[in-house]
């Protein structure tokens, strides 16, 4: 017999189980499907664990510049293995309050591999058993997994995906990173940071090249002030892994191609939606290059199958596949909830300096048609940055110039990953400039650069 529900999630990542609370919230009787750990990829494997490890890089980085701070830190040092202890650690202690809400929630956990095999019917493969599920309704919250390079997989030795560089043995001593999106740059400032030589390599002409063309060229020269060296326009034509190194052949923007070794190799060139095998073929649920298609509910073009998160194609970011659960969910249990606007979701990097924004870049605003107020604040102009000791950095805005609307916010510097969200409910709140001027700042903070980009854009600037 199987077991009935009024809900199935196959995926239990940052999506499937803020899905799962969310269904248990709303009296849906609630079962959940992962095949590996509670949490998914960004708990176990990416935003988290990553995030402990860049913390661990700036204290390093601060260590070793102590005496700019009136301290004195002989000989800093770091044991590698305590390092990703320490993060494992970190994802460990999540992964067991996720088993922990969904206890509370009453969520039924069922691990093993899920296959839709009906419309409304869900099979799980536990070992040799296989547990039947049924419900009305299903959300496909399975995720995606790094692109390989077609002429190099990964081997977790010289060639590594963002899994391996999160647990490595060995510290490189001369690296290179294939991509320069937020998982790429990311990898680079942590091993930088930890005394790595690194080098990336971009195809396209800048870096970070879904940023702010101005966010970009400033973080062309604080990478490359702090030793990084960045290679753009330029792709990697062959890899060569050895018993101790691996050997690179990379063909520049002038079309010459040069073979360079190095100690290791981070593919960080995008993802790839898990779609394959779980039986949306048959059922005829229609993708685009792999991704599911979906409207602003999750819905697809099947009835009562639903999808969230990184599966259903950019931003691939964990806080939209968790807005897009409840988003799911609500819709499903009869309410009228909103349709996801993407236009206001942030993108974050975690790298030393961090990276923000939400809304559109100066660029893509001038593409639309718009008349434009452009303000722009530096770190220089603002006490708290100055007593931080973390004077470089900027923060953009971009008004329509008839309306007022905030068409979008960029923001490079320390801690901006923070500071974003003031700009994210400013567009969720349709907020002009007007209103936004008018707002007071607590003095000093970081968060003063924000009205000062503000004030800017219309000439009322005060610090600089």
């Amino acid at each position: 017999m199987a077991e009935t529900y009024d809900l199935i999630i196959l995926g239990s990542g940052p999506g499937g189980y803020v899905a799962a609370i969310r269904a248990a919230q709303l009296g849906l009787k609630t079962a959940i499907v992962e095949r590996e750990r509670l949490g998914g990829i960004c708990l176990n494997w990416g935003c988290i664990p990553t995030k402990a490890l860049l913390r661990t890089s700036e204290i390093y980085h601060y260590m070793t510049h102590a005496d700019s701070y009136g301290l004195s830190c002989e000989k800093p040092g770091f044991d590698l293995g305590k390092i990703v202890d320490r993060s494992r650690k970190v994802a460990g202690q999540l992964n067991a309050g996720v088993k922990g809400l969904m206890k509370k929630n009453k969520v039924a956990v069922h691990e093993g591999v899920g296959t839709i095999t009906a419309k409304g019917k869900l099979s799980v493969k536990q070992g040799d058993r296989t547990v039947e599920l049924e419900a009305k309704n299903i959300i496909v919250a399975t995720g995606a997994r790094a692109r390989d390079l077609p002429f190099a997989k990964a081997d977790g030795k010289r060639v590594w995906t963002y899994r391996h560089a999160m647990v490595p043995t060995e510290m490189p001593t001369k690296l290179l990173v294939i991509g320069s999106g937020a998982i790429g740059v990311e990898f680079a400032s942590f091993y930088n940071d930890m005394g790595a030589d690194v080098t990336i390599v971009e195809m396209l002409p800048r870096i970070l090249p879904v940023e702010d063309e101005e966010v970009s060229a400033f973080m062309d020269k604080a990478l490359t002030k702090q030793g990084i060296t960045l290679l753009k326009g330029a792709g990697v034509e062959k890899i060569e892994p050895g018993a101790s190194s691996v050997k690179a052949s990379i063909k520049g923007k002038d079309g010459k191609v040069e073979t360079t070794e190095f100690s290791h190799v981070i593919v960080a060139i995008g993802i790839v939606p898990n779609t394959e095998e779980i039986g949306l073929e048959a059922l005829g649920v229609e993708t685009d290059r792999g991704h599911i298609k979906t409207n602003g509910y999750g819905q697809t073009n099947v009835d009562g199958i639903w999808a969230i998160g990184d599966v259903t194609g950019a931003p691939w970011l964990a806080h939209k596949a968790s807005h897009e659960g409840v988003i799911a969910v609500e819709k499903i249990a009869g309410g009228n909830p909103h349709q996801m606007d993407k236009g206001n979701i942030p993108g974050c990097t975690y790298s030393r300096p961090q990276v923000a924004s939400v809304g559109m870049t100066e660029a893509k605003a001038k593409e639309a048609g718009y008349e434009l107020k452009v303000g722009k604040f530096p770190f220089i102009g603002n006490g708290k940055a100055i007593a931080l000791g973390e004077a470089e950095g900027f923060v953009k805005t971009v008004f329509d110039a008839k309306t007022g609307e905030l068409l979008g916010a960029h923001m490079v510097g320390a801690e901006v990953t923070e500071l974003i969200q003031g700009y994210v409910v400013a567009r969720q709140l349709e907020t002009t400039e007007q209103e936004l001027m008018e707002t007071v700042f607590a003095h000093p903070t970081l968060s003063e650069m924000m009205h000062e980009s503000v004030l800017g854009a219309y000439g009322r600037a005060i610090h600089i």
